[in-house]
């Protein structure tokens, strides 16, 4: 532009950067309102846009004039305030001045896109340490169905034909589900306990007969409840491992257990399992015998028959015995998998915001090698007449970009590792964060960055040095 004024160029600098953030601004709408749909299903949310707010416009507009005057904010007024007189001299090295703030940008980026893929093995590992956790039952083939209707009057027959027809080989019943906590209870007194004891809190599950056989969980003293064959075992409890060790008992079978008044005896002790959180410690459990009452029917299908036709059979045998009520069950095994579905949702948020960090990473590194490549033409053109092989060229180049993706490593590093130190503190069952991570966060992020200015170090290298150099 001919005779045109500072103010001019501020101007048209600002308004080009401003015009280009409105254009992104309509495209971000338009791809958020193409993808909300399978956000919300990633994240089990209901999320809209809402056009007819005021507000929304009046902010998403201000953030894109915002945006504008900041991304136009150096070329207007760092480039306009050059004397023509000096840059057509060639006195003015803009190499340096435009090289530092891009390298910045760029540590930046990658910063936040190595702490994102650190806190995404982190997490993914997190859920892999508590999946691979050992339950302390069998889960597989163990349904449960709430006791509705004529189920508790029938039970017994109930019981008694689903063991018959072969659809089950094992059922009981306890006072809830197996993958809930539904019930606890303090003021324990036994043999040697203190008056502090009975503060302690014990999970409490009431079971039939059969529990240990149909649940699959493990006998380490004992028996299991059999009011079948004794009949004081309405009364009769057994302790978890946990229970065992808050309650200092060295020989706990036949022990009296006495809360509100009423005695129950030790019968057997069972090996610790998971009633709640696979990422919790497992609380001590008292296993109480048929005078607590029950709520649900577990009963475990028969292996050598198929699930289908098993749960068919089922289904006669409750419709028969519960004709009021429809035939409604629980698998074990997938209400266990549904608690992990928090830490996948998280996991699969930081993958995704590690996904995108690290494209817009790329395409600032990817300016940051062209402009890089462009202002070092002429040294590459004369490196080449001189003899240097594409190879070295290339190597040349490429690992200026290695310098701001370790310094972002670097930077990265130990706010990934505050900020998961205070995740993983939620839980008490958790994984230790070793130095792996960040070998293998580093190693991606060098990757990345190796494969996004490889294009344009190669480019340059293979360039005829006779264009390069023409104007020399």
């Amino acid at each position: 532009m001919v005779g045109a004024a500072k103010a001019s160029l501020i101007g048209q600098f600002l308004g080009e950067s401003i015009l280009i953030s409105l254009l992104a601004g309509i495209l971000a709408i338009i791809i958020v309102q193409i993808s909300l749909s399978s956000f919300n299903l990633l994240v089990n949310k209901r999320l809209f846009i809402d056009f007819g707010n005021s507000w929304f416009w009046i902010s998403g507009i201000g953030f894109i004039l915002l945006t504008g005057i900041i991304a136009g904010s150096y070329p207007a007024f760092y480039l306009s305030s050059f004397k023509p007189a000096s840059v057509l001299k060639g006195s003015i090295k803009g190499a340096h001045a435009l090289v530092s703030p891009r390298k910045m940008l760029v540590v930046l980026q990658f910063t936040f896109a190595i702490i994102l893929i650190i806190c995404t093995i982190i997490v993914k590992h997190q859920i892999q340490y508590g999946q691979e956790r050992d339950a302390g039952y069998k889960k597989d083939n163990l349904l449960y169905t709430f006791m509705q209707g004529d189920i508790d009057k029938n039970y017994e027959l109930i019981r008694n034909e689903l063991l018959n027809s072969g659809a089950a080989i094992g059922v009981t019943r306890t006072s809830g589900p197996m993958t809930m906590h539904w019930s606890d209870s303090w003021g324990f007194e036994w043999p040697g306990s203190t008056e502090a004891d009975k503060k302690l809190d014990f999970t409490v599950l009431g079971a039939d007969a059969d529990f240990v056989k149909t649940m699959g969980v493990k006998l380490l003293q004992g028996r299991d409840i059999n009011i079948r064959s004794y009949r004081t075992d309405s009364f009769a409890v057994l302790l978890n491992e946990a229970a065992v060790k808050v309650m200092r008992i060295k020989n706990p079978i036949g022990q009296p257990l006495k809360v509100n008044g009423q005695t129950w005896h030790v019968i057997g002790i069972i090996k610790d399992f998971i009633l709640e959180s696979p990422y919790q410690s497992v609380s001590p459990m008292v296993i109480a015998g048929p005078a607590s009452g029950f709520y649900v029917l577990n009963f475990k299908l028969n292996p050598v028959h198929t699930v289908t036709g098993n749960i068919r059979k089922a289904e006669q045998i409750f419709k028969k015995y519960n004709p009021s009520y429809p035939f409604e069950y629980n698998f074990v095994d997938e209400e266990y998998a549904a608690k992990f579905q928090n830490e996948k949702r998280t996991g699969n948020l930081a993958a995704l915001f590690a996904g995108l960090t690290i494209f817009i990473s790329c395409l600032g590194l990817f300016g940051l090698a062209t402009y890089m490549a462009e202002n070092r033409i002429k040294e590459i053109g004369i490196r080449k007449v001189l003899g240097a092989s594409v190879a070295g060229i290339t190597t040349l180049l490429s690992k200026d970009f290695l310098k701001p993706v370790m310094l972002s490593l670097i930077i990265a590093s130990p706010v990934a590792w505050w900020a998961m130190s205070e995740w993983l503190e939620t839980y008490k069952y958790r994984i230790s964060i070793e130095w792996w991570v960040f070998a293998l966060a580093g190693f991606l992020s060098v990757l990345i960055a190796l494969l996004t200015v490889s294009f344009q170090s190669i480019k340059a290298a293979i360039a005829n040095p006779v264009k390069s150099l023409r104007s020399e």
